[in-house]
């Protein structure tokens, strides 16, 4: 028998110190945890761990200043990019970034999600889309898709009274002030990749000075859908990514 210890050069995976070891609250399936550690890996791989600053939103994922070791600061709900502005401009040598979901970013953070990507702040905006308001109980949100249906609109998303959903990333692309606008997903491993890839690029550009960044991530919520997390993965593909394509928007 050989019991020799494998060498650390055999070392195929290892979890980064960024990510922290406090046992997550999201629910089973959710795509906050994957974001999460593709965003540690990043500030990891990129050796800024001791300069980002995250702004924490409110909503599902606003614990997220227990799981990724860095300096957060909390905003209001809706005002993560504004917040984000001021540590920028106080602080020009740190990775600012904000992560929000769908309620905050495109419901009551409309106004400062916009002016700040048209004044072209220097700052990375991660955006989790899963169409639905998740941690309140399962409201329709902006991004909540035509016929689907949540606690607010239980026979599904009427335009003639809820209005057409908002594809906000595709008005953000619009703005002179944005550098880098795609959309990406985390349901498989070369999507992952892919968004991992974004996120670097996104924080890459805010550090160079170039604008700003908007990294949307199409995203599941298996409890306020109702479904399975693999039924979820399932109806995301079928359905968000036709209202939702995933790709590169603006890259200039």
């Amino acid at each position: 028998m050989n019991n020799e210890i494998a060498k650390p050069e055999n070392l195929v995976y290892t979890k980064t110190p960024v990510l922290n070891d406090v046992p997550m609250h999201y629910c089973p399936g959710c795509s906050h945890g994957v974001v999460h550690k593709l965003i540690a890996e990043v500030i990891d791989e990129m050796g800024i761990q001791e300069t980002a600053i995250g702004i924490a939103p409110v909503g599902c994922a606003v614990f997220a200043y227990k799981y990724i070791e860095i300096d957060w600061q909390q905003a209001a709900h809706g005002r993560a990019p504004a917040l984000a502005t001021a540590i920028k401009r106080l602080m020009p040598d740190k990775t600012v970034f904000t992560y929000q979901g769908d309620g905050d970013l495109a419901a009551i953070g409309t106004a400062e999600t916009i002016h700040a990507c048209n004044r072209g702040e220097n700052i990375a905006i991660i955006f989790i889309n899963n169409g639905i308001y998740g941690m309140t109980g399962g409201q329709m949100a902006p991004t909540t898709l035509e016929g689907m249906k949540t606690s607010t609109c239980p026979y599904g998303r009427n335009p003639e009274i809820n209005g057409y959903p908002l594809n906000i990333t595709k008005l953000v692309t619009e703005l002179e002030g944005t550098r880098y606008v795609t959309r990406q997903a985390v349901h498989t491993v070369a999507a992952v990749r892919k968004a991992k890839k974004a996120i670097r690029k996104a924080f890459e550009y805010s550090m160079e000075g170039k604008g700003t960044s908007f990294v949307e991530i199409v995203s599941t919520c298996n409890s306020g859908w109702k479904l399975s997390p693999v039924q979820s993965n399932k109806w995301m593909e079928e359905n968000m990514f036709k209202a939702y394509p995933l790709g590169d928007f603006k890259d200039r």
